[in-house]
């Protein structure tokens, strides 16, 4: 009997192992090898992931900017149609598509070949849109306003946007939901009329310190305030807001002369004279240091082409020196109007927001403003004709706020 070979035993066992372990570790290198491939392709399309955000965010950025800049309220937003659509598309001027009734579409500002994805050049479910957020049974738009509680509400503040971006690289694709409102600008106004010198007899003007809607229409409240029928479109008792917000009709340092056809109402007086505190310079009124003021005011002009937006009319560089003269007949506008100097309004002027005067302020026939007039005066405060002031808190508030170019988010969701 032949005797074992233990070393060609042993030898053959640690081949069996060698094997063995080259198998695992070709194993474990394609295990690994695998491993990285799926990371790579998942960092890959979380990269994406964040680049369609990003993208989404972009098209919340354009469509601001173009509520900013006027040119969606412009082509079809009104606060009265809660089905009021805008969308934006990835195409030029002249290669929109044609949307329905409530709806309007225009081109994105984007530089034509370097498009973002988010938006697209036809209707595909992914375009750029912006719409009113609208009450629970769909009729009404609903608004923010601090002042009240709940905030939001249908009734009064600013109307609320709601902004869907869907941003897309590659097959990765994200939409956002945006609820947000133009930045509220407010002023301390002590009065529908605040003037630092004498209120005359204004004829048959009526001023009116009871806070009005800012859906007021044009020329209600020529007839004064008493409510005959609602809606009355001649009297503005039934446009009031009953939520603490009323003022005076008129505020001044001086005397102020309520004789003759005119009227002025308000709350808790009618009228408040020989006052103290009257403005150190525009800016208490917009609660702004004096520098902030003129920074956001911005340069004067004598050749405003529109009375829509922040317009500061002036003949010179020289600030609070009263030297300007402006006469405005058949105008309307909107936002602040600030005039260093004298304003006098005729027949055919219409304006929503704030006026605010350094010299005198005259009316020389029909007239109808909403939110108020803050005159600083040399002489008198003198109405000829049929001068209607109607205040409006929101009627200010949010017209100071469509032109001032800031926005507040009130929510963010990931759809």
């Amino acid at each position: 009997m032949k005797g074992i070979d233990v070393r060609s035993d042993e030898r053959g066992f640690a081949l069996v192992i060698s094997i063995l372990v080259l198998l695992v570790m070709s194993a474990l290198a394609l295990v690994l090898m695998i491993g990285v491939a799926m990371n790579r392709g998942l960092a890959g399309n979380d990269q994406r992931m964040r680049q369609a955000l990003n993208t989404s965010e972009a098209g919340l950025s354009e469509a601001m900017a173009r509520i900013s800049h006027q040119d969606i309220n412009d082509v079809n937003m009104d606060p009265a149609d809660p089905d009021d659509v805008v969308q934006i598309f990835n195409t030029v001027a002249g290669s929109v598509p044609v949307l329905g009734a409530d709806s309007s579409g225009m081109a994105t500002a984007q530089a034509v070949g370097s498009y973002l994805n988010y938006s697209t050049a036809g209707r595909s479910g992914d375009e750029l849109t912006v719409s009113w957020k609208k009450s629970a049974d769909g009729t009404k738009v609903m608004r923010y306003d601090a002042s009240t509680v709940p905030h939001i509400n249908s009734v009064s503040g600013l109307p609320i946007y709601t902004i869907t971006s869907t941003g897309r690289v590659g097959n990765a694709r994200r939409t956002v939901v945006a609820e947000v409102i133009q930045k509220p600008f407010t002023a301390s106004a002590k009065a529908a009329l605040s003037s630092n010198v004498m209120i005359k007899e204004v004829g048959t003007a009526f001023i009116c310190g009871y806070d009005h809607s800012m859906d007021t229409a044009d020329d209600d409240g020529i007839k004064g305030r008493t409510v005959g029928v609602s809606p009355d479109p001649q009297h503005c008792g039934d446009n009031e807001l009953a939520r603490g917000t009323d003022l005076p009709g008129a505020w001044s340092t001086a005397n102020i002369n309520s004789g003759g056809a005119s009227g002025i109402k308000g709350s808790p007086s009618d009228f408040q004279q020989n006052q103290t505190g009257f403005y150190a310079g525009p800016w208490e009124a917009f609660g702004m240091s004096a520098t902030d003021y003129w920074s956001w005011i911005g340069a004067p002009t004598t050749a405003p082409t529109s009375y829509n937006g922040i317009v500061y009319y002036d003949g010179n560089s020289i600030t609070m020196d009263k030297s300007t003269d402006l006469a405005l007949h058949n105008t309307s506008g909107e936002g602040l109007l600030y005039v260093d100097g004298d304003l006098t309004v005729n027949a055919g002027f219409t304006y929503r927001g704030l006026i605010y005067v350094e010299g005198d302020f005259n009316c020389n026939g029909h007239a109808w403003i909403l939110g108020g007039v803050i005159v600083n005066g040399v002489t008198d405060i003198k109405a000829n004709g049929n001068m209607t002031i109607l205040y409006s808190a929101d009627a200010i508030t949010q017209a100071l706020s469509k032109y001032g170019g800031k926005f507040v988010t009130l929510s963010w969701r990931e759809k």
